[in-house]
């Protein structure tokens, strides 16, 4: 049974490597094989990527155009040590095989995931949207505690917006805080402090002590208010 799993893996590998030499996919360096070959039929159960944007200025992806280390959590299964490149522009993860194929992982399968970008860890989680909620797909987990901090990132496209002769990418983030099982979009200290109105003198004092200048070109900036709230409520 193993040996023939092998040689499904095997001949899959080939057809990626065969695809890409034909399509114009970019073969970079190849990463570790992981040690069972049922994780890595697991891990790269999803298609072959090719960049459709490649005339566009600057890049789809969130922080770097290179693959950052970390990890994925697969149906609770986790693989670490795992090259990987968010594209926030169609919501996609994306990894490289041993063979140097890049793939578009299976979005349906994943949990969550996580990224070391200039020493920090960044925690994602995969999101469907609900009756209540409709923030889907990934979303950065900045805090979770009683009350929870999400940063949903996304790039759109500038038409002409360089020398009025080529579109670019754009970075756009928004924030959103999930109180009492709902999670709710917050654009500005005036939209947070009303979300914590049962705290809100409190939470106005604590903002202005600690000279905190909420923005959401600073997501972080939210964190150490929702956690002051948190030690407030719970």
């Amino acid at each position: 049974m193993k040996s023939l799993m092998r040689r499904k893996i095997l001949i899959f590998s080939a057809f990626l490597l065969i695809l890409a030499c034909s399509s114009g996919i970019a073969v970079l360096s190849a990463v570790p094989a992981a040690n069972d070959t049922i994780d890595i039929q697991v891990l790269y159960n999803g298609r072959a990527w090719r960049n459709l944007f490649y005339k566009v200025k600057g890049d789809q992806f969130l922080f770097s155009p290179e693959f950052l280390p970390g990890t994925v959590t697969i149906q609770g299964k986790l693989f670490k040590n795992i090259p990987l490149r968010y594209d926030i522009y169609n919501d996609e993860l994306l990894t490289i095989t041993d063979h140097g194929i890049i793939l578009q992982l299976n979005k349906e399968m994943i949990d969550l995931f996580t990224m070391n970008y200039e020493n920090q860890i960044l925690s994602f989680k995969n999101f469907e949207a609900d009756s209540i909620n409709s923030l889907s797909g990934y979303v950065n987990v900045l805090y979770d505690g009683g009350t929870s901090l999400y940063i949903k990132y996304r790039k759109e496209i500038l038409s002409l917006a360089v020398e009025n002769k080529y579109d670019m990418f754009n970075l756009i983030n928004r924030v959103y805080v999930e109180k009492d099982g709902e999670i709710i979009k917050v654009g500005s200290k005036g939209e947070l402090l009303k979300l914590f109105e049962d705290q809100k003198h409190q939470v106005r004092s604590f903002i202005r002590s600690s000279k905190i200048r909420i923005s959401r070109k600073d997501p972080g900036s939210y964190r150490p208010v929702i956690e002051y709230y948190d030690k407030l409520h719970y």
